[in-house]
């Protein structure tokens, strides 16, 4: 036996409307709350394993090269900075932050090897690229063996 359900159109408005809320935070990310109620910010960040190096590209938009460090310390890789708040608070009116904002912090592990002196890095466009050459693929050092008596054993007499 069917059951009839009356059609109600503001009802299915009101599931569209929060469905399309629930696809925009999955899509975008609902993350930690700041202390004014906006989400806090995470750049995105992609990792590119080349021939000869990685490479880490984070989207920092709003940012200059001046709001963003970059340190390397025990072997991990951090990229931090802040994206300060472009608005101002408003008292006639509602006023709807939906871009994040906030100190962001990400961080590393890199393989063992690697030479922080010769990690660069440039930023562009609102992207900031990281390169971190591979480390010198290791190889067994052969050691030749000689006939004879070793350099500074005394000789039998």
């Amino acid at each position: 036996m069917a059951t009839l359900v009356r059609w109600d159109p503001a009802r299915e408005l009101d599931l569209f409307h929060n469905e399309m809320n629930r696809l925009f935070d999955a899509f975008f990310g609902v993350g930690p709350r700041n202390g004014n109620g906006a989400r806090r910010w995470v750049p995105a960040m992609d990792l590119v394993e080349e021939d000869d190096s990685l490479v880490v590209k984070a989207d920092l938009p709003g940012l200059s090269r001046d709001d963003v460090s970059i340190e390397i310390e025990d072997g991990v890789l951090t990229i931090s900075g802040e994206r300060k708040a472009e608005h101002s608070e408003r008292r006639d009116g509602y006023v709807r932050v939906e871009r994040g904002y906030g100190s962001f912090s990400r961080s590393l592990q890199l393989p063992e090897g690697i030479d922080p002196e010769k990690v660069t890095a440039r930023f562009e466009d609102g992207v900031l690229e990281v390169r971190v050459p591979k480390p010198e693929e290791r190889k067994p050092h052969r050691v030749e063996i000689t006939s004879g008596t070793l350099e500074g054993e005394a000789q039998e007499k």
